[in-house]
């Protein structure tokens, strides 16, 4: 893999006593980071890293996103969600849906 030029932080909820209290594992992110993955793969894109992230304390809005070097936040996020953003992201451009104002 290259140096990225973004990267994409999903949150999975965990806390620091261990388990997943909030609500983005709950609602799937994880089985969003997979998505993510095979996403950038079949569209050939090595500059783009995905990491879970412990929780981000946006729970309301589970599940979330952060995507840096911007600092954009996403949330209440979905397959329709993440290809929104890669096909912005690809253009050079920030994808507004689901962005967190």
């Amino acid at each position: 893999m290259k140096k990225p030029e973004n990267h994409i932080f999903v949150c999975a909820g965990f806390r620091a006593g261990g388990g997943a209290q909030g609500a983005c594992g709950k609602k799937g992110s994880t089985s969003l980071v997979g998505y993510l993955e095979n996403e950038l793969s079949d569209r050939g894109i090595d500059t783009i890293a995905v990491s879970m992230t412990g929780c981000l304390k946006m729970c309301d809005k589970g599940p979330v996103m952060v995507v840096y070097p911007k600092g954009d936040w996403y949330g209440e996020v979905d397959e329709k969600k993440i290809d929104s953003l890669l096909d912005a992201l690809e253009n050079g451009d920030a994808s507004d849906d689901g962005k967190i104002a």
